[in-house]
């Protein structure tokens, strides 16, 4: 599975699966029927008596269907953090190719080729482009500098596995309240990741980072998963006493 790696904000980097055909093809549609819908909601409001016959009044409502139309991609994008309604409801998102925001001008370059991707080439340019690039991308992806990967919804806290279940637990990390929730989220997704992967580097960076902010000795590789469960199950510990 091709996938692309994202730096978080505490410089960590989590690998996030790459954007399929299907999953791009299907949202897609979403936002045509969304389109579809407000064509025929348009179409309801032109057979009111005498709306049809008002011809500045028709003549704005089919400009403001038409702008909709052509800038809805690139409102949605820039608006929404890399996402239109039907890229939300599939869980996709665009992202810049360094793992970051994309920023306002890739967005620009990446809806402008759709004029190559789709409207010139009848479709088939982007979804040639996205069936054989090794990152997904379409034409204008590829200029951009972006790709579109699957969002894996950030774990909730109240759902993290690694929580003591004994009354009588004693915490190991007397200091692990120093990390936040979002550290915490952060672990687990580090340690769900590697039972899947086995990606030891990934392993070494979090044990690195969170031993610094807990002033202790980075522990040694075969006790490293331990180490962030103990660490995650003293923070949750910790946290319920206050």
């Amino acid at each position: 599975m091709e996938t692309i790696k994202v730096n978080t904000s505490q410089h960590v980097d989590i690998d996030y699966p790459v954007a399929g055909l299907g999953e791009r093809i299907a949202a897609r549609l979403i936002d045509l029927g969304f389109f579809i819908a407000l064509s025929f909601l348009l179409l309801m409001l032109f057979a009111i008596p005498g709306l049809s016959k008002n011809n500045i009044v028709a003549g704005g409502i089919a400009i403001f269907y038409a702008v909709c139309y052509v800038f809805y991609n690139l409102i949605c994008e820039i608006f929404m953090d890399g996402q239109s309604a039907g890229k939300r409801i599939m869980k996709i998102k665009v992202i810049s190719i360094d793992g970051g925001q994309a920023s306002l001008g890739q967005y620009f370059i990446r809806w402008l080729f759709r004029l190559v991707d789709f409207v010139l080439s009848s479709q088939l340019a982007g979804v040639i482009c996205v069936a054989i690039s090794a990152k997904k991308q379409r034409i204008g992806d590829i200029v951009a500098g972006t790709a579109v990967i699957k969002t894996v919804a950030r774990t909730n806290f109240n759902h993290i596995a690694f929580h003591p279940v004994e009354e009588d637990y004693v915490p190991y990390f007397e200091n692990a309240n120093v990390l936040s929730d979002s550290d915490v989220e952060l672990i687990h997704e580090v340690l769900t990741t590697y039972y899947k992967t086995g990606n030891v580097m990934l392993l070494y960076t979090a044990s690195l980072k969170v031993a610094e902010l807990l002033s202790f000795k980075l522990p040694e590789e075969e006790h490293r998963v331990y180490f962030l469960e103990t660490v995650v199950k003293d923070y949750k510990h910790l946290t319920s006493m206050v």
